[in-house]
């Protein structure tokens, strides 16, 4: 597969541009939430009850593939309890000094988010202990010798930890979050409303077999099928009338290299280097990360994770293996030569 016209649409590092972009987008209430329907269900019970009787919402650990909604659900709590969003992420928490800043600048029922949670220093990670149990911030006034011990009191907030690697998060972290919710991969039928709708919302003339076609290949993340629209809407503007089809559609997404199933240029690079050059696999993270130049980390958190659901790919005791479904899609049966499929970790 060519990369020359290939786009990356799972780049999760947002510039500024598409921050904003994602923003105009994004529901502000709970009842404009489209999917993860039992999740919807039970924090609209959770934050009635929390409202009524007047305390903060506990705290609430996020957990899922990039892009599926968590850093919008944190918005609509916010919205919903009437109170601030004071957001970051873990690897920008750096000193204690810094989470102190963050805590001691909360008001009553704000809700803090941090992103990428699970990345946070644990040095760092047990000043929140207390903070999270108590609402105590214990710091040190002075230096040397003479330093002193003090402990602040902190207004009553809820904290939202978001991660897509729930095994990394602490024993001790996890524990002290009240609400523990897992966001899934969504279904066709959800990622056309959410299409239907952003096209709406950014003026596209769209028909329901065009929302359909970039659904079905929008790897069931809202945000790459928001992302794959703002590309079709480019080809539906130069190349033909502005209305986006299911033939525009299909079009657009082709030249973008997205095929049928969503998968890209690096979904090929990595499932057609386990086939080829190792065999159908099993082969180590390790060495399948340095045999097509890509992180291990974005192996495992972006790429991994929809091959897996979708059945390209299974996770074994000894590495990865490509499914009999992954040779089929690139019509390399031939290869298989009979390969017994291992049993899988997941």
């Amino acid at each position: 597969m060519s990369t020359s016209a290939a786009i990356n649409i799972r780049n999760e590092q947002l510039s500024a541009e598409e921050s904003k972009f994602e923003a105009t987008l994004r529901p502000a209430q709970l009842g404009e939430y489209i999917g993860q329907t039992k999740v919807k269900e039970n924090l609209r019970v959770f934050m009635k009850a929390a409202l009524k009787r007047r305390e903060a919402l506990d705290h609430i650990l996020l957990t899922g593939p990039p892009g599926v909604g968590k850093t919008t659900l944190s918005n609509i709590v916010a919205n919903e309890m009437g109170t601030n969003l004071k957001a970051t992420a873990g690897p920008i928490i750096e000193k204690a000094g810094d989470l102190a800043a963050i805590l001691s600048n909360l008001e009553e029922g704000d809700v803090l988010f941090i992103d990428e949670i699970h990345r946070l220093n644990p040095a760092i990670e047990e000043i929140l202990y207390p903070a999270m149990e108590d609402y105590q911030l214990p710091i040190m006034i002075g230096q040397g010798p003479g330093a002193r011990p003090v402990t602040l009191d902190l207004p009553k907030f809820t904290l939202i930890g978001a991660t897509t690697r729930p095994g990394l998060i602490t024993a001790p972290l996890r524990g002290r979050f009240g609400i523990v919710f897992h966001l899934d991969f969504y279904n066709v039928e959800d990622l056309q409303t959410i299409c239907t709708r952003s096209a709406r919302i950014l003026n596209v003339e769209i028909d329901d077999a065009g929302a359909h076609e970039i659904a079905r290949r929008g790897r069931g993340t809202p945000r790459i099928v928001n992302r794959l629209l703002r590309r079709v809407r480019d080809f539906a503007e130069v190349d033909h009338d502005g209305r986006v089809t299911e033939e525009v559609a299909a079009k657009a997404l082709d030249r973008m290299e997205v095929d049928h199933y969503g998968l890209d240029d690096m979904d090929a690079k990595l499932l057609r280097t386990i086939i080829e050059k190792f065999d159908g696999g099993p082969v180590g993270l390790g060495t399948l990360s340095a045999a097509i130049h890509e992180e291990k980390d974005s192996i495992e958190e972006i790429i991994e994770p929809y091959l897996l659901q979708i059945g390209f790919l299974n996770r074994t005791p000894r590495g990865r293996m490509a499914t009999r479904l992954a040779y089929e899609h690139f019509g390399l049966e031939t290869l298989m030569r009979g390969k017994p499929e291992e049993p899988t970790l997941f």
